[in-house]
């Protein structure tokens, strides 16, 4: 079984691709246990750490009151039967971490054990809720979505590389939505007229091929999508990025503290935090229904000034007022 499929050993935690050790735990332990679904790789301590502290906000302490069951791949077609393995289990929560499709994947499980998303789309529009602040049903969480976030990401980009004639677009065509957030871009770019390409990746090797593809076409900046994959994949990215000396703007912090140019987002550390805060109320016994959807309130640009001189570049100082963090 391949490693990004199956983990043991979290620290309390169960992680497998099919679950098979949950109902032991289970049948051991009186305590709740919580489904973490995902797409990529398995969850990195950072990640891990935020959704902790949300938990422990509300007394959850992994290992001794509450234990996890870390379920994830990479190919997005196996998330179907990864729910239905949780449901099986009867977990007390479903989270879904980083992406739309596990989120649905769980919704169409089941329709009873609460589930917690934390996502970058419309929530609404994606159909995971009724309402912003009345979701229904068993579905609430965490989004990142704001209408305003591709073309905000995109002006900053183009303030940054002014002379790109074409700005590259980075998205996963296995992730649910990842169309509609293209085309958002493509309108935003559309508006300021802006030449856009369209690149798709969801695999390391296709990665790969995407950044030799950016710079055969002369590329003159590129912007990776929130997707979970590129998370995962940030070092790689960031390789990429210094090998073909394409400026990039991604979606998290993290990845510009890898090596990355720029970055323009919500606070991830902080959106895993209220997630593990709404796993932690949900378990003392309120209701998804009753819990709004949290939307971010505000975004931050980081600035990498090395990556910025060994691409060759000079930091406006327009962007520099801006940014929220600026890494020597």
């Amino acid at each position: 079984m391949r490693r990004r499929e199956f983990i043991a050993g979290l620290g309390g935690a169960v992680a497998s691709s099919d679950l098979w050790p949950l109902s032991v735990w289970a049948q051991q332990s009186a305590m709740p246990v919580i489904g973490y679904l995902t797409s990529g790789a398995v969850p990195n301590a950072n990640t891990l750490n935020a959704f902790r502290q949300g938990l422990g906000q509300l007394g959850f302490v992994e290992g001794r009151n509450v234990l996890f069951a870390i379920s994830t791949t990479e190919d997005f077609r196996k998330l179907p039967a990864l729910a239905a393995a949780l449901v099986q289990q009867r977990v007390a929560v479903i989270y879904t971490g980083g992406t739309a499709s596990s989120t649905l994947a769980a919704k169409a499980a089941t329709s009873t054990i609460p589930i917690v998303f934390q996502i970058g789309v419309d929530p609404v529009k994606s159909g995971l809720v009724v309402s912003i602040n009345r979701p229904g049903g068993n579905v609430t969480g965490v989004s990142n979505y704001a209408p305003v976030l591709q073309a905000k990401r995109l002006e900053l980009l183009r303030a940054f590389v002014p002379q790109a004639a074409i700005i590259g677009y980075l998205t996963n065509p296995g992730s649910a939505f990842s169309e509609s957030s293209a085309n958002d871009l493509i309108a935003a770019a559309r508006s300021v007229g802006q030449e856009m390409m369209i690149l798709s990746a969801s695999s390391g090797d296709e990665i790969d091929r995407a950044y030799a593809t950016a710079a055969e076409r002369r590329i003159g900046a590129l912007l990776v999508s929130g997707d979970g994959l590129y998370d995962d994949r940030r070092d790689q990215l960031v390789a990429l990025e210094a090998r073909y000396r394409i400026p990039t703007s991604y979606a998290t912090r993290e990845q510009v503290e890898s090596g990355g140019l720029m970055s323009y987002g919500d606070n991830r550390f902080e959106t895993r935090r209220q997630s593990g805060i709404y796993v932690g109320r949900i378990l003392k016994g309120e209701k998804p229904a009753d819990l709004p959807v949290l939307l971010p309130t505000r975004f931050e640009l980081v600035i990498n000034l090395k990556t910025a001189r060994a691409l060759g570049l000079t930091v406006p100082p327009a962007l520099l007022a801006l940014a929220d963090e600026v890494i020597e």
